[in-house]
Order: C-alpha cells, then sequence, then structure tokens
C-alpha cells in the first residue's frame, strides 16, 4: 500500500509544478484566439450547415470564449501531454526517449480523434439527430447549446483516441499485460459503454455507438501493439545475448 501512495504523492507533486506554467499558457492563449473565435465559430457552422439563435444576451459572448478556450487547449495539446506524462512517467522513471514517444504518440491519436469527429463522425451524428425534424417540427438550435455540443463531442473523441497508449504505458510499467486486457475484455466493454453515455453529449444509442465502437476498436489495437512490442523486445533481448 504505501508504494502506490508514495507514486501517487510524486505524480502530484510533479504536475503541481507545472499547473502553473500550463495554465498561463493556456489563458493567454484564449485571450489570443478569442479575436479569432468568430471566425472559427462560421467554419464550423458552415461545415455542419446549421442556423444558430441565442436566447440570451450572454449566448454570443460565453459562446466565442468557449471556442477560443477549446482552440487553446487543441493548440496546446502536446505541452499538455508533455506535462501529463512528465508527471505520470516520473514514479515509474518513464524519461528520455520514451517520454518523448508517450507525448507524440498521445497528442498524435488526439488530433486523429479529433479529426475524426469533425470529419466523420459529428456531420453523421448531427444529420441522423436532426433528421426526426418535419415541416410541423422545425429544429431551432441556440449557439449555446451548438457550441457544447460540438466541442465536447470532438474533445471527447480525442480523449477517447488515446486509450491505446495508455494500455502500452501500463503494461510496460509492470501493471497489466495484454493477457490481462484480452481476460478483462467483457468488462471493458462495459466500461467503454458507460464511457460512451457519460461523453457523449445526448445519451441516444446511435451517438453511443460512434463513440463506442471505435473506443472498442481502440482497445483491442492496444492489446495488439502490446503483443507486437514485447515480441520485439523478445526479439533483441535475444539478439544481445
Amino acid at each position: 500500500m504505501a508504494e502506490p501512495l508514495r507514486s501517487f504523492a510524486i505524480f502530484v507533486l510533479e504536475l503541481r509544478n507545472h499547473l502553473k506554467m500550463l495554465g498561463f499558457a493556456v489563458v493567454a492563449t484564449t485571450v489570443m484566439l478569442f479575436f479569432f473565435s468568430g471566425r472559427l465559430l462560421t467554419v464550423l457552422q458552415q461545415h455542419l450547415d446549421e442556423q444558430l439563435y441565442f436566447f440570451s444576451v450572454a449566448g454570443p459572448f460565453l459562446a466565442h470564449v468557449k471556442m477560443a478556450f477549446f482552440g487553446a487547449l487543441y493548440l496546446l495539446m502536446p505541452l499538455c501531454m508533455h506535462v501529463l506524462w512528465k508527471a505520470v512517467g516520473k514514479p515509474f522513471q518513464v524519461t528520455g526517449r520514451r517520454l518523448v514517444g508517450f507525448v507524440v504518440a498521445t497528442s498524435l491519436l488526439f488530433y486523429c480523434g479529433t479529426a475524426f469527429c469533425y470529419l466523420v463522425t459529428l456531420p453523421f451524428g448531427i444529420q441522423f439527430l436532426l433528421g426526426f425534424q418535419s415541416e410541423d417540427l422545425q429544429a431551432v438550435i441556440s449557439i449555446s447549446r451548438f457550441v457544447n455540443f460540438v466541442l465536447l463531442f470532438i474533445l471527447g473523441f480525442g480523449v477517447v483516441f488515446e486509450l491505446p497508449v495508455f494500455m502500452v504505458f501500463s503494461a510496460q510499467v509492470g501493471m497489466i499485460s495484454a493477457a490481462g486486457f484480452a481476460r478483462n475484455r467483457r468488462y471493458a466493454v462495459l466500461a467503454i459503454a458507460i464511457l460512451a453515455a457519460m461523453l457523449t453529449p445526448t445519451p441516444d444509442l446511435v451517438n453511443m455507438g460512434l463513440m463506442g465502437l471505435p473506443l472498442y476498436l481502440l482497445y483491442e489495437s492496444g492489446i495488439l501493439l502490446i503483443h507486437l512490442l514485447d515480441r520485439n523486445r523478445g526479439t533483441a533481448s535475444s539478439s544481445d545475448d
């Protein structure tokens, strides 16, 4: 019990040491991007072909602040991943090239997840949900709800796409092996279903499936990747001997 507590304390201390710097970078970038948030919102509207309305005086302003904040997180994701992995890796002596590899891999997967959501999942999901309107039932979408829905959906996909890297990390530090992930597959499916329900802005089965299915495929790819890395490590050890 003492060792996990010690590792957690090291993680918290390392994270705290970098949070001020990261917070300042996020705030400064948010302020700069605020002046471009109108253009970002227009691009988003045109991509999804939606007419937006607002029902409160502060609605448009808050929507632009959210756009700027999300844009800052998006641009600074490599820095966020560097801070996170430096804190996570410190108790397990993950440094140097391994640390850089985890930072690069999680950043790339985050951008791949957000791009997949923006280009494929999000347009399909919105088209499906708005397909239930009719001549007597027309959608009037507020700018606040639209921005919340879109940004949370995109951010959620970016986060869950990083699953294989954290699985590899868990295997490399001895927390759980590929066989352990495979044995617990049914529990993983349940966790994926719960996570998809929590991260998708609406609880319908279509949006849950749009996130849950890619997440399950990423889980399986993580198991495969651990096997491949273990095999390569075994081959390298045999060559050294």
